[in-house]
């Protein structure tokens, strides 16, 4: 049986990993470099980087952070953030990457998922979603979560996993940062029309919320998370050991601590 991932996430500004609430309020953590080792070697399955203030500031990501946090890790890593050609993929991935994440980038240029996916693979190509309700229906954002899109998030999700999209990370901003627990209405919707990994993000509080996920939705693959550990409410070791005792498939290594 696959094991579910546990999967922390780097949101990272200015050469600085920060975390706020409802994607506002951003606070300083620490360096990406540090906290990607740490992370690394301490049982996390995956690490989503994100360069979260590229696309609203028009720029490049930071490759030089990037290709240092990649010699650190030594599980997969997905990168995100001003992702908007595929020369910004290519530059990515040789920096270390092994997946790029995309969003405002191809929102501005549907096309993009499938050229990219094209020439590197589906399992290169993942989506990220940030999602948030809007009169009672889901809307995909862009840039940070900053611009309403007006576009309906499943239909959207839906046509890039048709274009090759091969994993969605699901954003709830309605969540983020809220500690609340994970958005299982949203979540569920979305495994209900696509066929590939589906990551869940915003609004882990505890090693409950976890345990709720996994068993609620059989079909979430992975549990992204950022503050919880970054200020060490949860240790991935102790979320883990409880997984197994939950009967959730998990991968327990010689490296957790």
């Amino acid at each position: 049986m696959i094991t579910k991932r546990i999967i922390p996430c780097l949101d990272v500004r200015n050469g600085r990993v920060v975390k706020g609430v409802n994607f506002e309020g951003l606070r300083d953590v620490s360096s990406p470099v540090a906290l990607a080792e740490y992370y690394s070697s301490c049982g996390a399955d995956e690490l989503v980087f994100y360069d979260i203030t590229a696309s609203s500031d028009g720029r490049a990501i930071f490759t030089d952070i990037l290709a240092e946090t990649a010699k650190r890790v030594f599980i997969p890593l997905t990168v995100g953030g001003g992702i908007n050609t595929l020369d910004d993929f290519d530059r990515v991935l040789k920096c270390g990457a092994d997946k790029v994440s995309v969003n405002s980038g191809a929102i501005r240029n549907p096309s993009l998922i499938y050229e990219a996916a094209k020439r590197y693979g589906n399992q290169c190509v993942v989506l990220s979603a940030d999602v948030k309700r809007v009169d009672g229906t889901f809307h995909v954002f862009a840039k940070g979560g900053r611009e309403d899109t007006g576009m309906e998030a499943i239909g959207w999700i839906r046509r890039c996993v048709d274009n090759g999209a091969g994993e969605i990370v699901v954003n709830s901003i309605d969540t983020d940062g809220v500690k609340g627990g994970f958005d299982l209405e949203m979540l569920s919707a979305v495994c209900d029309a696509v066929d590939v990994p589906v990551i869940a993000s915003g609004g882990a509080g505890t090693i409950q919320d976890f345990i709720q996920l996994f068993r609620s939705i059989p079909g979430v693959d992975a549990g992204l998370a950022a503050s919880i550990f970054h200020f060490g409410e949860v240790r991935i070791a102790d979320l883990k050991r409880e997984m197994v005792k939950n009967n959730i498939p998990t991968r327990i290594d010689g490296d957790t601590q």
